[in-house]
């Protein structure tokens, strides 16, 4: 359950919100804080800060601070605290705009616009920055207690391989030896990637696209793309667009062990697409749940774990003000 939060819109809302984890980066952003917050000061301005303490709290701080009337909130941290705090500005139905001071281990929203990872940097590219709309993923499923749930997406959501790849990279304490923040992060990623992959075997699901024919899929790992990477810096979707009123579906079929372990840098370099076993189209609604009912096929959406299939993927276009880079 979230936390119980101060009043994130007081104290004048006419100054950004920077809305902040202190556990991102393996807890480097914690004790990074006042150097960040230095940068960001110096680089693009006076702001007023709110730090998480549990997960659900950069949902409601944003929420509230976008009912309360403040008009920019930006997200320190990585890609689960950016989706937080986007979600928070979509529930409350405020045209509120949003930023990005990168500050995690993945960094794949930052990646796709183009955002720099320094946060002095980061910084100047907010205070110079253009905005514009993009698109956002909206993905109705099933929580883990058997609840109907509804979340948006900024990146990807996905089910199969990936899923349970950051299932075992979240219960993995083998690499508690390693320091904090990206290396063990990335560490963790790779071995539970090797072990999953190692074990893996596709699954059945039944799909409906844009209202046409239910069809079965096989699937080793399906990606719901808004954006273009995903897995600490995979291209999975390298055509992805934010602003073309599209979702990429990305499917990588039935393939043997040896072939993905023998074309690993291909997700990373985009070129996996050209594989027999990878399809890709575009929707705007996908629908999709196991064909075998009694078969639990867990989801992940920006890299968080919130529920499983059945679930109904859709594109909001032109649903997020958000603040780039200028180019």
């Amino acid at each position: 359950m979230p936390s119980k939060l101060p009043n994130a819109s007081s104290n004048n809302s006419s100054l950004p919100l920077v809305i902040v984890n202190p556990k991102s980066a393996g807890g480097s952003t914690k004790s990074n804080w006042s150097g960040i917050a230095s940068d960001l000061r110096a680089h693009f301005g006076p702001f007023k800060v709110a730090f998480t303490k549990a997960a659900g709290d950069g949902i409601t701080l944003a929420k509230t601070a976008a009912e309360s009337g403040r008009k920019f909130i930006i997200a320190c941290g990585g890609d689960g605290t950016i989706n937080e705090v986007a979600n928070g500005i979509l529930k409350s139905g405020q045209d509120v705009e949003f930023g990005v001071l990168p500050s995690g281990t993945g960094g794949d929203f930052r990646r796709s616009l183009g955002l720099p990872q320094s946060p002095r940097e980061a910084a100047r590219a907010l205070r110079e920055g253009r905005t514009e709309r993009i698109d956002v993923g909206r993905v109705s499923f099933q929580s883990h207690k058997g609840e109907p749930v509804s979340r948006y997406f900024l990146n990807i959501a996905s089910f199969g391989l990936a899923a349970s790849i950051i299932e075992r990279v979240k219960a993995n304490k083998t690499l508690e030896w390693l320091p904090l923040g990206g290396v063990r992060g990335r560490a963790n990623f790779a071995l539970s990637t090797l072990k999953e992959v190692m074990s893996l075997d596709p699954v059945t699901v039944k799909i409906r696209i844009d209202g046409g024919e239910e069809r079965p899929l096989q699937t080793i790992n399906c990606c719901i793309a808004n954006a273009r990477y995903f897995g600490g810096g995979m291209m999975i979707a390298p055509d992805a667009k934010l602003n073309d009123g599209l979702l990429d579906v990305v499917n990588i079929g039935d393939i043997r062990t040896a072939k993905i372990l023998l074309n690993i840098t291909s997700l990373y370099k985009g070129s996996h697409l050209d594989m027999t076993e990878v399809k890709s189209s575009l929707a705007k609604r996908i629908e999709v749940s196991p064909a075998d009912p009694s078969v639990e096929i867990h989801l992940e959406t920006d890299g968080e774990l919130p529920g499983k299939l059945p679930a109904v993927f859709e594109v909001v276009p032109n649903a997020l003000h958000i603040r780039i880079p200028r180019k």
